[in-house]
């Protein structure tokens, strides 16, 4: 039988004199360790050690003065190391009565006893925290991150004071003062850090704040667990039941924005309870806390390589020196971007003497004519302009011209010194160079030029009667209404209104502007407004055929610039016409994933070839009959089908996505991805919209078959390119299984270059991993040799050893070990939190590839482009590892 808790409060009064001097009480409290059970299914366990309760009981006797508490004596089966820490925790402020001070201090007096008496009773050890898991493990659980965390109290004081109300901290204000985003979060770390002193108005002063901001500042492991515990633990028990362990999944979730982890938090909650409370008891400890995160693998970007290559390559110089000689230093810089810019330095350089040779030539041909002598060096300019003009009008053609460049990429060697890569960057770049030409041309016949003819004399103006007319011109509408002006005119507006919609800032839409405008604006705007060449190079042929100042054909060249590269460029939009015709496509599947995605699977039309990294064109006519769109191929060579994954970016993706989503139902089973599905494999589908494809066409991914080792990067979306990659990796591996078992030599295709893949894909939603659940399923599978390597990274999710996800890390590595599924991705790759160390990935693969050439293939926003080629450079030139760097960009 338990006997009842003893409270003796002795309080003094006053003095001789009726003055009251201070306030004491002592109270002694005794009772049980063990709480009562909160489970039916523990009542026997308890019920059987009922007879040792005599021998568990432990007193504490408090001396409770005006503003401290401090404790007297502690009896009982408690050690020195035991009471040391209750007295530590029992010291604390004096709450504002003496009523919620001995109900806070017995309930912490409770609290604590039952902790350690629990840790006794089940012969709880301390874990070794030396070993080297446990020790990068007891690094978690920081509540503040590096940034937070760096800041002081300096600048929490500081936003108390802009947020304080009469002196106080509000609940709803505390995340914002220390620097914490997430309210929710922060209101339960509020919460227990009040519940252990005893507050329950929701509220804090200055003193109450720096008392939480030290506690959640404090680096020591047991600190952080302790705090970390006192969240879930809500009733204050000491321990934690299964509903809340689904509370705190929850909220960690929530505050990672993991909606799918949220939606199963009763079956997680469930799993955590398995795992840490096999005999059914129906609470957890601290100690099971702390024995899940150390023993929970923890993420890392490097595996375990070889130790001498890693001595190795710890004793080269990866830290960046600065040179002391200014004139080293900058021939050091030169030659390193002469090394990696040489394709595009030679071509660039032959571009600029092209255009320097053909100015001065006409530069000079005119200056010796007689017209030179009326118009000064103004027509000089304004002729040796023009003669650039017309040789970048035609250059201008070829980096656009699809087919041809495929074709040379893929069939000849001039990848090996042409850049072709490069063919948007170098048509940006001849555009410019028209743009120059244009001014020059225009600023010198309109300011210079004509002024000086309308006034030349008579006698001066004499030799060029044949060239204008024996009257002279009367003004400038002369020029302008002639064949000469009003094609100059017209292409100039029509010129200014193509390259004008072409920056990024109106292609993409970045521009606030009222909605009236803003239609005029977007991709659909550069489209059509780039199709205006049509007629800006007609109206080039007629104004360079009226010229003033030659008359004979010969001396008419503009046609002979244009003729080759306007036929060639003809020529391929008649082979796209053509072959869009016959390549309609049926379409076979269709799934609308999270995130905004379309995913288009379809019949390989007949003949069609492709090699994984390139793209096709998109045609519906039920959007636009006149508009196509490219895509990158998400499929592998090897499939009876060929799909593209669609992001909704813009008004006709829009719309193809509303399209296609209204012929689609819910997933039939779990085992199938996606929002909405349309498969004909399940049965009859509606009628879908007509499809045309053109292409394939290259791209920088598609030369990945000539490195032994891949690095592939992919962001968001990015990953559709690098996907087809892997997959077709995949392919050849199984089909080099196939090889081996017993086909004949003669049989045996050429050997796959392809030894090592390093895959990361990072992104910033949970629903996006469902766009390529399957091919990771199947890489995880099937490459029994591990020669894929698989790095998913979701960047919602706090970066490993933040408090906000440290609980999902434990759950995620729970459930992997016992299913083999990873509850972020969903797929049987685990997950990686917040963002890579892109230095520690290049380091692992140099690590494990010394004396390799790697081809790093890069696909996504721009943002991330240079420090991924930095670090190629870097590497490349400061180990035996060199990285050749591609890159496309959307």
């Amino acid at each position: 039988m338990r006997k009842p808790t003893e409270i003796q409060d002795n309080e003094t009064g006053s003095d001789a004199g009726g003055s009251s001097v201070h306030s004491q009480s002592r109270v002694t409290f005794s009772g049980p360790l063990n709480s009562p059970k909160k489970r039916n299914n523990s009542s026997k366990r308890f019920n059987n050690n009922n007879k040792d309760d005599d021998n568990e009981y432990v007193e504490i006797t408090l001396d409770v003065r005006d503003d401290t508490v401090s404790v007297q004596d502690i009896k009982g089966a408690v050690g020195d190391q035991e009471a040391a820490l209750l007295t530590s925790h029992l010291e604390r402020q004096r709450p504002h009565t003496l009523t919620s001070q001995l109900s806070a201090k017995i309930k912490q007096v409770s609290r604590e006893l039952k902790r350690v008496t629990s840790s006794n009773r089940s012969g709880f050890r301390q874990l070794d925290r030396t070993k080297t898991t446990a020790a990068r493990a007891l690094k978690g659980l920081q509540f503040l991150n590096k940034s937070v965390g760096n800041e002081g109290w300096a600048q929490v004081e500081g936003r108390f004071e802009k947020l304080q109300v009469d002196g106080l901290l509000l609940r709803s204000r505390f995340g914002q003062c220390i620097g914490m985003n997430e309210k929710e979060f922060a209101g339960e770390l509020f919460d227990a850090l009040a519940r252990r002193r005893g507050i329950v108005t929701g509220t804090i002063t200055k003193t109450q704040l720096r008392d939480f901001w030290e506690q959640l500042a404090d680096q020591s492991f047991d600190a952080r667990i302790q705090t970390f515990f006192d969240m879930v633990d809500k009733d204050e028990d000491g321990r934690i039941t299964e509903d809340e362990v689904k509370q705190i999944i929850s909220l960690s979730a929530s505050a990672n924005k993991l909606s799918t982890i949220q939606d199963h938090a009763e079956e997680y909650a469930a799993l955590i309870m398995e795992e840490l409370d096999p005999d059914g008891l129906g609470f957890i400890e601290i100690h099971n806390l702390e024995m899940l995160l150390v023993q929970a693998p923890t993420h890392s970007n490097t595996t375990v390589t070889d130790s001498r290559n890693l001595s190795k390559l710890l004793s080269q110089k990866l830290v960046p020196t600065k040179e002391p000689n200014p004139i080293k230093r900058g021939a050091s810089r030169l030659t390193y971007f002469v090394e990696d810019n040489w394709k595009r330095i030679w071509v660039i350089l032959l571009w600029l003497g092209i255009c320097a040779g053909l100015f001065t030539w006409k530069f000079i041909q005119y200056k010796n004519r007689y017209v030179f002598h009326v118009m000064g060096y103004c027509v000089t300019f304004a002729k040796g302009a023009a003669e650039t003009l017309k040789f970048n009008m035609a250059l201008i053609l070829l980096p656009v011209c699809r087919n041809t460049i495929t074709w040379l990429r893929s069939r000849t060697k001039l990848g090996m010194a042409v850049p072709f890569d490069d063919n948007i960057n170098f048509h940006k770049v001849i555009a410019l160079g028209v743009g120059v030409g244009v001014a020059i041309h225009v600023i010198c016949h309109l300011t210079c030029d004509f002024p000086r003819l309308l006034h030349a004399s008579d006698e001066a103006y004499a030799p060029l009667g044949k060239y204008f007319g024996e009257r002279r011109p009367p003004n400038y509408w002369w020029f302008v209404k002639g064949k000469e002006g009003w094609t100059g005119i017209i292409m100039v507006v029509l010129m200014a209104i193509a390259f004008i919609l072409a920056q990024p800032w109106f292609r993409r839409n970045k521009l606030k502007l009222p909605k009236a405008l803003k239609k005029l604006t977007g991709f659909n705007a550069f489209w059509y407004s780039h199709h205006l060449f049509v007629i800006v190079y007609a109206l080039l042929l007629v104004h360079g055929w009226f010229l003033y100042l030659s008359k004979e054909w010969y001396k008419k060249t503009t046609w002979m610039y244009l003729a080759v590269p306007v036929l060639l460029y003809a020529f391929e939009r008649l082979i796209r016409a053509l072959r869009s015709g016959y390549k309609s496509v049926q379409i076979s599947k269709v799934a609308v994933y999270p995130g905004n995605v379309l995913s288009l699977q379809m019949t390989k039309p007949q003949n069609f070839r492709y090699t994984s990294g390139q793209y096709i064109f998109v045609n519906c006519a039920e959007v636009s009959p006149f508009e196509w769109h490219p895509f990158s191929l998400t499929s592998a060579p090897g499939d009876d089908y060929i799909s593209v994954h669609i992001r909704t970016l813009g008004d006709w993706t829009s719309q193809l996505r509303t399209l296609f989503s209204k012929l689609c139902q819910p997933p039939r089973s779990s085992d199938q991805s996606g929002l909405l599905r349309a498969d004909i494999n399940c049965g009859p589908i509606p009628r879908m919209p007509r499809l045309k494809i053109d292409g394939p066409y290259g791209a920088p991914a598609q030369d990945y078959k000539n490195y032994d080792v891949l690095l592939l990067v992919g962001l968001g979306i990015g990953a559709t390119p690098l996907i087809s990659i892997v997959k077709d990796v995949l392919y050849h591996l199984k089909q080099q299984k196939e090889v081996e078992r017993g086909m004949s030599p003669e049989d045996r295709r050429r050997p796959f270059n392809v030894k090592r893949v390093y895959f990361y894909w990072v992104t910033r939603e949970q629903g996006s991993f469902e766009w390529f659940r399957s091919v990771m399923n199947e890489v995880a599978e099937n490459d029994q040799e591990h020669v894929i390597e698989l790095h998913n990274y979701c960047t919602s999710v706090y970066e490993e050893g933040d408090a906000r996800s440290a609980l999902i890390a434990m759950l995620q590595s729970l459930h992997h070990a016992k299913n083999g599924m990873d509850i972020v991705s969903g797929t049987r790759v685990k997950t990686h939190f917040a963002r890579p160390n892109w230095r520690a990935v290049f380091k692992h693969v140099t690590v494990n590839h010394t004396e390799k050439r790697v081809g790093v293939f890069y696909c996504g926003a721009p943002g991330l482009t240079q420090q991924l080629r930095n670090l190629s450079q870097d590497f490349s030139r400061k180990t035996s590892t060199k990285f050749d760097f591609h890159k496309e960009n959307f």
